[in-house]
């Protein structure tokens, strides 16, 4: 208490000035229309940088909830996609009865806990596993393209072969084309893999996109996949060239995984043709 009255005794003047200055600016910025609107503007200028500051770092803060909810959200999109196409496919029947579509494929959200890019057999690993339905053969992808397939699962969590693995073989084909080959990866660089057996006719030049052929059960066709960016002619039958990866493979978050329904069928199909 002896400090406070010290203090105020030592600086009485300076506090009775600050004083009489908070009366006079109150009394300008009530009485004096032009005053009182610039104060007011720039009062609301500095809250206003404020608030975006602190909006910014909140929703910086919040990415983290705001990716998983846009990628359940597109989880749910797709699959309601998924539903329309086999919907419409089944328009050219004569009887149609819209409660009895055939969905082809589901699509799963997850996300990357663990990613490999850097050996010759990567893997990686995702946060779903065989109680959300994941299981053995699924094709794992994101919004820019393929990333792998899924290798091995537990309850809770699932190890994909990477497109950047060694081991890894993926029917592929020029967008729009029935020119098709085989995707892999050399073990050099992880922005770049090949596609082999590329028939010599195919009109093939840097810059031309390569999709998913969509002739296994494991990848619906057309998801991309990446450009040419290098081609190697041969004096065998076929062509060998590089394809620049839409995907950073380096830098992956959210991916879908995709089942497709028919796969078990076909699947005992061509077991039995085989006999």
């Amino acid at each position: 208490m002896q400090q406070l009255i010290f203090f105020f005794q030592k600086f009485k003047y300076l506090i009775f000035f600050l004083f009489l200055q908070f009366i006079a600016l109150a009394l300008t910025f009530n009485n004096l229309t032009f005053h009182k609107s610039k104060f007011v503007n720039s009062a609301n200028a500095i809250t206003g940088s404020m608030y975006a500051v602190t909006s910014n770092l909140s929703e910086y803060l919040n990415l983290k909830s705001e990716n998983t909810l846009l990628s359940e959200e597109n989880t749910r999109l797709k699959n309601i996609i998924e539903k329309n196409i086999a919907i419409r496919s089944n328009l050219d029947s004569v009887v149609i009865d819209s409660l009895k579509y055939h969905q082809k494929y589901t699509f799963t959200d997850a996300k990357i806990i663990n990613n490999s890019y850097i050996k010759q057999f990567n893997f990686i690993t995702i946060n779903k596993g065989r109680n959300q339905g994941i299981d053995k053969e699924m094709a794992v992808i994101n919004s820019k393209g393929i990333i792998g397939i899924t290798d091995n699962s537990t309850e809770s969590y699932t190890r994909v072969q990477s497109i950047l693995n060694r081991s890894s073989k993926i029917n592929a084909r020029l967008k729009n084309s029935d020119y098709f080959g085989s995707l892999s990866w050399n073990g050099k660089d992880y922005n770049t893999t090949q596609l082999s057996d590329i028939p010599r006719q195919a009109p093939i030049k840097i810059g031309d996109t390569i999709e998913t052929g969509g002739k296994s059960t494991i990848f619906p066709e057309g998801v991309l996949i990446g450009t040419i960016s290098k081609i190697k002619k041969s004096n065998t039958a076929d062509n060998t060239v590089d394809i620049a990866l839409f995907n950073d493979m380096s830098n992956l978050g959210f991916v879908y995984i995709i089942k497709n329904l028919d796969q078990e069928e076909i699947r005992i199909l061509e077991i039995n043709d085989n006999e």
